[in-house]
């Protein structure tokens, strides 16, 4: 079943993948029918190179959607303004149907730290993360999406959920959203929250991308579980019904396979991307079925 052009993001509702370069040579070769690709902002920053040349073939044939991980949009620091504008001219290089960040921090005024680091929930933090938004969007021009984080710990000096944090950063700035699903069950499972309780009060009306991704399972002092989001595995069943649940809300959105670690062949990583395109289809044809009955 053909799913619905989405005109506000120039990307389809299909599934898509990372691109890795491990992958770089097969996609060109064969031109597999994929909905999408999604690249890190940081990778393609250099003016040149065998990246460049092969993101350019695949995006004169494919929709793009550009991640970013260095923006440390959450950082009580000024934003980077040398990365903004690389980041800037990176999009305009590309043109990207979606364009997305991360509700965490990474820079402080000693450097740059290879993580992604969660806030706490206050209110000076959520002014400090609309001020960074708005100035992203001002100065790229476009909406910008954000993303939930996966979180391992909660801050006593937290004032707000974390529902309630993103839902007003998203009505203060008029932010889209990214719903990454594998960070909703990581997070819930490693704070004790209700994950399906987490995805209907979350506000889907925002939604424009979902993230997909695996996760490692460990376990904490006392025992209990504990998830890391390692990316390097296939997507766990209890997230893949947690996506089917949120599709059936929001009817299906471009959602990606995230796979950085340890990447797969193109096939397995392709199958992945197959497996929810399948779900989409399901739950687009059990609402028309659900309208016809009427």
């Amino acid at each position: 079943m053909a799913m619905p052009h989405d005109s506000q993001t120039g990307i389809q509702p299909r599934a898509g993948v990372g691109l890795k370069a491990e992958h770089y040579r097969e996609i060109v070769e064969t031109a597999p029918d994929i909905g999408f690709f999604e690249v890190h902002a940081e990778n393609y920053m250099g003016a040149g190179g065998p990246p460049h040349r092969y993101l350019t073939a695949i995006r004169e044939r494919y929709p793009l959607s550009l991640h970013g991980v260095g923006l440390s949009i959450g950082a009580d620091w000024p934003l980077d303004r040398e990365h903004l504008q690389r980041l800037k001219a990176l999009i305009a290089r590309y043109q990207p149907g979606l364009f997305s960040e991360h509700l965490a921090w990474s820079s402080h005024k000693t450097g740059f730290l290879n993580d992604l680091l969660p806030l706490p929930y206050t209110h000076e933090t959520l002014n400090r993360v609309s001020e960074h938004i708005d100035q992203v969007q001002e100065t790229l021009r476009r909406q910008m999406l954000l993303e939930n984080p996966s979180t391992y710990i909660a801050f006593a000096e937290s004032t707000y959920s974390e529902i309630d944090f993103i839902a007003e950063v998203v009505r203060r700035t008029g932010c889209g959203l990214l719903l990454d699903v594998n960070n909703v069950h990581v997070a819930s499972t490693n704070q004790q929250w209700d994950a399906t309780a987490y995805i209907d009060a979350y506000p889907l009306a925002y939604v424009q991308e979902i993230h997909l991704a695996g996760y490692t399972r460990e376990a904490d002092e006392a025992g209990r579980p504990l998830l890391i989001d390692t990316h390097n595995r296939p997507v766990d069943d209890v997230v893949w019904g947690l996506f089917a649940r949120t599709i059936r809300q929001t009817g299906p959105k471009p959602t990606l396979i995230e796979w950085d670690a340890d990447v797969p062949t193109w096939s397995e990583l392709k199958a992945e991307a197959a497996r929810a395109e399948a779900i989409m289809v399901a739950a687009q044809s059990r609402k028309l079925r659900h309208a016809s009955a009427r």
